[in-house]
C-alpha cells in the first residue's frame, strides 16, 4: 500500500533515465498548494517497470484514478512502481520536517473519500460550497474566493484568494464525526457552514 505507480512515454527521459539508475525521489504535494511555505513529502525509493501481467491492472488502476476512457491514454505507455521505499521526508512549511517512518507509512490506509472518486468529489463539493465558504471565510477578513482542494474522513483544506495572495485554511469537521462519501461530507460541510467559526485568516 502506498507505493506510488508511474505512466511513461518511451520517449520520456525519465523513463530511459529509471532505466539506467532506479533510485529516485518523488516530490507530492496536493493541487493548489504551491511555494516553498506549504506542505509537502519526499518519498525516496526504487522505481522499476510493472511486470506485463500487470501491466493491464496498472493500467485500470490508472484510468480509475484520472477518470478516462478504457481507449485513452494506453498506446506505447508503459507502467512502473516504485517498489522499494527506502525514506520519506515530510515537509510542512519553513521549520516544519520530520522524518516518516516507511514500515508505518505502508500499514496504514488511506480514507475511503480520499480514494473513491476524490477529484470528481471536489468538482462536485466546490460547486455547491464555494460560494459558502467564501461568505464564511469573508466574516473573518475580505476573501475573493474559496475552492476546497483536499477532503478527508476528518478535515478539508481550502485554497483561499486574498487580493493577489493565497493562502491554505485548513477547517475540521465537528469532533467525533467521520465522512466517507460525498453525501457524508456535503451534510458534514454545511454543519460548519452554519455553525460559522473560522480562525487566523489574514485581514
Amino acid at each position: 500500500m502506498g507505493h506510488p505507480i508511474f505512466s511513461f512515454s518511451p520517449l520520456a527521459i525519465h523513463r530511459r533515465n529509471l532505466l539506467a539508475e532506479p533510485l529516485c525521489t518523488l516530490v507530492v504535494q496536493i493541487p493548489g498548494w504551491s511555494g516553498l511555505s506549504n506542505a509537502r513529502v519526499k518519498i525516496f525509493g526504487d522505481v522499476y517497470p510493472l511486470p506485463k501481467h500487470e501491466q493491464e491492472w496498472a493500467h485500470k488502476q490508472y484510468i480509475a484514478k484520472h477518470q478516462q476512457g478504457p481507449s485513452q491514454q494506453w498506446g506505447n505507455f508503459y507502467y512502473f512502481r516504485m517498489q522499494n521505499i527506502s525514506d520519506i521526508y515530510f515537509i510542512g512549511g519553513f521549520g516544519t520536517v520530520e522524518w516518516v517512518d516507511v514500515k508505518e507509512y505502508e500499514a496504514l490506509k488511506p480514507d475511503k473519500i480520499a480514494v473513491d472518486g476524490g477529484e470528481q468529489n471536489l468538482k462536485e463539493l466546490n460547486a455547491t460550497f464555494s460560494k459558502p465558504l467564501k461568505e464564511l471565510l469573508s466574516t473573518e477578513a475580505e476573501v475573493d474566493d474559496a475552492a476546497l482542494i483536499s477532503i478527508d474522513s476528518k478535515v478539508f483544506d481550502i485554497r483561499v484568494r486574498q487580493g493577489a495572495q493565497f493562502n491554505i485554511q485548513r477547517l475540521s469537521f465537528e469532533e467525533g464525526q467521520a465522512v466517507e462519501t460525498s453525501e457524508e461530507a456535503k451534510a458534514a460541510l454545511w454543519k460548519v457552514i452554519k455553525k460559522g467559526q473560522v480562525h487566523n485568516l489574514k485581514r
